[in-house]
């Protein structure tokens, strides 16, 4: 019997091609390096359909080939901090995650870049009746958003242009470039993004980078309803963010789980 361990956690809800390799992407993303013929198991998709995803990705430099298995590509990789699987992140950060759903009082969750969008691991729900959640494998916009914000900011240059330029070209919420660059810039001073009533209609958003020595591995951050979290809430949620950050470096470079773990307000 299959259990939710044995199926991928980056299943595409649509099957469309757009979503057979998105699942192609993520689930190499998640194991960290993987064969053609484990995906083609894993995937229930022929191996020659699977091969032809990983020519088209390796095009784009979204996958390397290392030895028999495929690995992120240079595209994706910021440092080799982008090498921790998305296994480890919601192992380790699972602890953390639930602390911070608790101290808060609302939805915890982490997610990471893969090429131009932020991709929901792991969330940790409000236990609160009305509540704002973000379901894994939610696929999210770097341009908006506190989430897509605190990886955006610490995106390779050419990410962080190619983005600029869709904004400019689309304006998908009426933000222009130069007010992009703005809140970037607040990002990367600060170490901290926040949004109020984007992505979610009346919610707010808090989210800090999680970074390595090697580099940037993802983001982690809370949201909730806006009508429960004033000023105070979101003060202190900055706060606590940063430690709750430090705590998932920590147990990933030691290759531990932070079942004990706090982090300092």
């Amino acid at each position: 019997m299959s259990t939710a361990r044995d199926r991928p956690p980056e299943e595409a809800q649509e099957d469309t091609s757009f979503g057979r390799g998105l699942r192609v992407l993520l689930t190499i993303a998640d194991r960290g390096e993987i064969r053609a013929d484990e995906l083609s198991v894993l995937l229930e998709t022929p191996v020659s359909t699977i091969y032809r995803y990983l020519r088209t990705l390796a095009d784009f430099g979204f996958v390397d080939r290392h030895g028999a298995g495929y690995r992120l590509g240079p595209r994706l990789i910021i440092g080799s901090g982008a090498n921790v699987t998305a296994e480890e992140l919601i192992r380790t950060a699972d602890p953390v995650l639930n602390l911070l759903a608790e101290e808060t009082g609302e939805t915890a969750v982490i997610v990471r870049r893969i090429g131009m969008s932020a991709v929901c691991l792991h969330e940790v729900p409000s236990s609160q009746p009305l509540r704002v959640t973000l379901a894994p494998t939610t696929v999210l916009p770097l341009h908006s958003g506190a989430f897509g914000k605190a990886l955006l900011a610490f995106a390779p240059e050419d990410v962080f242009d190619e983005v600029i330029g869709l904004e400019g070209a689309t304006g998908p919420l009426g933000l222009d470039p130069d007010r992009l660059r703005s809140e970037i810039a607040d990002v990367v001073s600060t170490g901290v993004a926040r949004s109020v009533g984007e992505i979610v209609s009346g919610s707010v958003a808090i989210a800090v980078p999680i970074f390595r020595e090697d580099g940037i591995v993802a983001a982690i951050g809370v949201i909730g309803p806006e009508s429960r979290c004033g000023l105070a809430w979101r003060t202190r949620v900055a706060r606590l963010l940063p430690g709750a950050a430090s705590s998932i470096v920590g147990a990933l470079e030691a290759g531990l789980s932070p079942q004990e773990s706090r982090y300092p307000e």
